[in-house]
């Protein structure tokens, strides 16, 4: 990775996924009804969140990278740090005596988008304090990952989020930012993310969103009218370009020069800014101005071997899209290394089993893998 450093910071937990049996639904209320006995396979227990997810992802594909986290001082919380110390990962976990771990329950229905039954924990309480400016000193890219779960950072207006972005920008570091679900009648959903986002963005490289995620964000009308056409199934089924595009030129606007919006099974949506914002971020990241400036498309995704869990596989996806990033990569081989791995990584219930390393992927593109149509 060029010898370029990477943090990934932010919001972690444990993931605890029921395994269902291998049977597509098309209807979560045929599976998961009042006073129904479900027979299970088993039970996958993996760390989660961005910094596992995304920061271990990284490490495994080649980057040097350290994780900054906050977990509680509990049975959880030392589960977290025996998973992390087998990546050599665990050192930069901040241990709050006074909070409880945070852990999500992954509902993986084959066939129906995943349900997260989710405690935000220790995360709730994560701040600009909790963070080693020293060690984001020496780092040439800073992710941050899951505000909208983490209190502290959508409060008065995400005011502690962006003195946190600030002080990275200042520090020297592209930042890269990602978002999560959002439960509307939470203290989050009730939250005002059109102005966070215009406050946050202008500090921001590359704003990694899901595509429900930013809807839902800065435009819930539409969001809503997306539920109704989806008629319960996966809302990306049903999305056009024309659905999209919208939603990347509001955020290249609000200040972001890079959106990468990710749009589950499909593939991803990705737009840069214009040569007056992009010029000094490929100067600083010695990326190809003439292959990242002013481009905008959808990268389709390839057609995975096998579909376990979608758990992970955008965390995981961009993951190789920053170490893409950091090894100098042109946009067009950054999407594909992303759409790739996204792909492999949900031949695994966990986010991190299913990785592959990127000779591999490229080989097996070279091959002819096939693209979703």
């Amino acid at each position: 990775m060029k010898n370029k450093k990477a943090i990934a910071a932010g919001h972690i937990c444990i993931d605890i996924t029921p395994l269902f049996p291998d049977k597509k639904v098309s209807d979560v209320n045929k599976i998961l009804s009042p006073g129904k006995l479900i027979r299970m396979e088993g039970v996958d227990i993996h760390t989660g969140g961005s910094v596992a997810n995304t920061g271990l992802a990284m490490k495994i594909l080649g980057a040097d990278v350290s994780l900054m986290g906050k977990i509680g001082d509990d049975e959880l919380g030392a589960l977290i740090l025996e998973i992390l110390k087998k990546y050599n990962a665990d050192s930069g976990m901040i241990v709050d005596k006074e909070a409880q771990t945070s852990y999500s329950v992954v509902l993986a229905v084959p066939g129906i988008d995943r349900i997260f039954l989710h405690a935000p924990g220790a995360n709730d309480t994560f701040c600009y304090e909790d963070l080693d400016f020293g060690q984001i000193e020496q780092a040439t890219l800073f992710h941050f990952g899951y505000p909208p779960i983490m209190k502290n950072m959508y409060e008065n207006e995400g005011e502690e989020l962006v003195r946190i972005l600030r002080k990275v920008k200042e520090c020297g570091a592209a930042v890269s930012l990602d978002m999560s679900s959002v439960d509307a009648s939470s203290a989050a959903g009730q939250a005002n993310w059109v102005q966070i986002l215009k406050k946050v963005l202008p500090y921001v490289d590359f704003f990694v969103p899901s595509v429900e995620e930013l809807c839902f964000m800065i435009d819930r009308p539409r969001y809503e009218q997306w539920e109704v056409r989806a008629a319960g199934r996966d809302v990306t089924e049903v999305l056009t370009l024309e659905d999209i595009k919208p939603l990347a030129d509001k955020v290249i606007e609000m200040g972001t020069r890079v959106a990468l919006i990710k749009c589950g099974a499909p593939g991803m949506y990705y737009k840069t800014a214009d040569k007056e914002k992009m010029e000094s971020l490929c100067k600083q990241l010695e990326l190809s101005a003439e292959q990242w400036i002013e481009k905008e498309g959808f990268e389709k995704s390839y057609q995975p071997d096998i579909v376990l869990s979608g758990t992970g596989a955008g965390d995981t996806s961009i993951a190789a899209f920053l170490c893409s990033v950091l090894n100098e990569s042109s946009l067009a081989e950054a999407l594909q290394m992303a759409t790739a791995t996204g792909a492999s990584c949900v031949a695994a219930y966990d986010a991190l089993s299913g990785l592959k390393p990127f000779d591999e992927l490229k080989r097996k593109i070279a091959s002819g893998w096939a693209k979703n149509e």
